[in-house]
C-alpha cells in the first residue's frame, strides 16, 4: 500500500471539507485541559471523516477520538492542528496525518489548508512541498546558522503554571537569538523548519498527533528532531533544527529546566 498517497488524499479531502464548512466564527463545543484548550464541531467532524477513510484493520491515534484498534500499522491524526487559529480565522492551522509501521513513522502529510500548501515526506524519501499552482519542491532546512542569528519558533501550553515556566524560558532565549516566532501550530512550525522559514523550533507539551507528520518532514529535510538529553521527541520537549544549531539550542535550553512544572 502507498501510505503517503492515501494519507495525502485524505488530508486534502479533510482540508476541503473544513474550508467549505468553516463559518465566520466556529463554535467551541468543548474544552480539554483548560478553558483555552478548545474543540470545535469541525475538529470532530474532520476526524470522523479521516477515520472513515483509513483502511479497516489499521490502528488510529487521533487527537479527538483517542486510540482505537491495534496492529503493525497506526495512523496518527490531528484533524486541525492550530484549533485556536482556526477559531479566529488565522492561517496557521493544518490537517496532520502520519502513518507509523512497527513503531516508526514512514509517511507524513501536513496540509496547511489556508495557504494551499501540502508538505509531505516518506522515510528515506525526502521532504516535499506542493504549493497551489507551483511545481513540487524538495525541502532542505537552513544550515550553518549560529544561535545568535537563528529565528526560533516556539509555542505555549494551556495551563497557567506551564505558561509561567515557558515565559521564564523564552525570556532567557530571546536575548540569545535573532528573534522568536509563535505561530500556534506545532505541525506548521516543524514544516517551517523543513522549508527554511524558521531556523529552529522548540516546545513543551505537544503530543504525537501534533508532531508525528511534521517531525518526519523536518527530519527528511535534514533537520535533527528530538528531545532534551538525548531523549526522543515527546510531550516533555520537542526540539528541531539543523545539526549544529540543534546542539546550541539544546545547550541553551537544558540548564533552564524547561520541562519542569511551576
Amino acid at each position: 500500500m502507498n501510505y503517503l498517497a492515501l494519507a495525502e488524499e485524505i488530508a486534502r479531502e479533510a482540508g476541503e471539507m473544513l474550508l467549505a464548512k468553516r463559518p465566520a466564527r466556529p463554535d467551541v463545543v468543548a474544552t480539554k485541559s483548560s478553558p483555552t484548550d478548545v474543540v470545535t464541531a469541525l475538529d470532530e467532524e474532520a476526524e470522523r471523516l479521516i477515520r472513515s477513510r483509513i483502511p479497516e484493520g489499521h490502528a488510529v491515534l487521533g487527537e479527538e477520538g483517542g486510540g482505537t484498534g491495534s496492529g503493525a500499522v497506526r495512523w496518527i491524526v490531528d484533524p486541525i492542528d492550530g484549533t485556536v487559529n482556526f477559531l479566529y480565522g488565522l492561517p496557521e492551522w493544518a490537517v496532520s496525518i502520519a502513518v507509523e509501521v512497527d513503531g516508526r513513522i514512514v509517511a507524513g502529510v501536513v496540509n496547511v489548508v489556508p495557504r494551499g500548501e501540502v508538505f509531505t515526506a516518506t522515510l528515506g524519501g525526502g521532504a516535499w512541498l506542493a504549493g497551489e499552482g507551483a511545481p513540487r519542491e524538495r525541502l532542505r532546512c537552513n544550515t550553518g546558522v549560529p544561535l545568535e542569528r537563528a529565528l526560533v519558533a516556539t509555542g505555549f501550553g494551556y495551563a497557567a503554571g506551564r505558561r509561567a515556566v515557558q515565559a521564564e524560558v523564552v525570556a532567557h532565549v530571546l536575548p540569545r537569538v535573532r528573534d522568536i516566532r509563535r505561530g500556534g501550530s506545532c505541525a506548521v512550525d516543524l514544516c517551517s523548519v523543513a522549508s527554511g522559514r524558521v531556523d529552529a523550533y522548540y516546545e513543551r507539551g505537544t503530543n504525537p498527533w501534533d508532531y508525528g507528520a511534521g517531525g518526519l518532514i523536518a527530519a527528511e529535510a535534514g533537520a535533527r528532531f528530538g528531545g532534551l538529553h538525548g531523549r526522543a521527541a515527546g510531550p516533555s520537549m520537542v526540539l528541531c533544527a539543523a545539526p549544529g544549531l540543534f546542539e546550541e539550542l539544546h545547550n541553551l535550553l537544558a540548564p533552564l529546566d524547561p520541562e519542569r512544572d511551576a
